[in-house]
């Protein structure tokens, strides 16, 4: 869905970027001053027709980038009653902490330093193709919580109370594993260059040996 928006908004941006050039080339091409003639060309106030017309397309084509925009975050903003797995992250100046919880149980937090390469830095993992549910907080600054393989992003504002629905979003994780870049996306300080971490997408066998490995430190 994000990737069919971005798409989207990309053809209709260099169509308009399209139509401008070829605009501005005739007007160079057809409307450049001869230069055997020293008269100005007709000189008026305004053009109705015209300014019509570019004051008209871009409200259309706000209102059009609006509606899919609206449309798409409504549906991307749903969040089930009961994912597979939660993961409470704590943005911080300058890493992570994620608290795992799965099958009822808490697991101990992993946490993160600033490191200058991601797979140094804090790994979360996670099963394919599940329904992960990330609840967002921070105790100091506006981080951004970014996965790009995840083409998802969203903002670590401080502030925001714990069941505030606009600290929780929900994605379904690829159905790939491997090991994914995770960043913070919001200047947030000196170090926010290292500000990095790393997702695990292993299978569910994988995953399910995992959570035993850490049966010990549950909270």
């Amino acid at each position: 869905m994000i990737l069919s928006l971005w798409n989207g908004a990309w053809i209709a941006a260099l169509a308009t970027g399209g139509v401008v050039l070829a605009l501005i080339i005739w007007a160079c091409v057809f409307h450049r001053k001869r230069s055997k003639s020293a008269e100005l060309p007709p000189q008026v106030r305004y053009n109705l027709p015209i300014e019509i017309f570019y004051t008209l397309v871009p409200l259309v084509m706000v209102s059009v980038f609006f509606f899919y925009t609206a449309r798409d975050s409504k549906t991307l903003e749903v969040v089930s009653a009961n994912p597979d797995v939660k993961v409470k992250v704590e943005a911080f100046q300058w890493s992570w902490r994620f608290t795992t919880t799965f099958g009822g149980k808490t697991y101990k937090p992993v946490v993160g330093m600033p490191v200058s390469d991601y797979k140094q830095g804090p790994q979360l993992v996670l099963p394919v193709k599940k329904t992960v549910q990330f609840d967002l907080s921070s105790p100091d600054v506006i981080h951004s919580f970014w996965v790009p393989a995840f083409l998802f992003k969203r903002d670590v504002i401080p502030g925001i109370k714990e069941g505030n629905p606009g600290r929780v979003f929900e994605i379904k994780t690829l159905d790939k594993p491997g090991v994914y870049a995770g960043r913070c996306a919001e200047l947030c300080g000196v170090d926010h260059s290292r500000m990095l971490f790393s997702v695990k997408l292993v299978t569910q066998e994988e995953f399910d040996k995992y959570i035993a490995s850490q049966a010990g430190s549950t909270q």
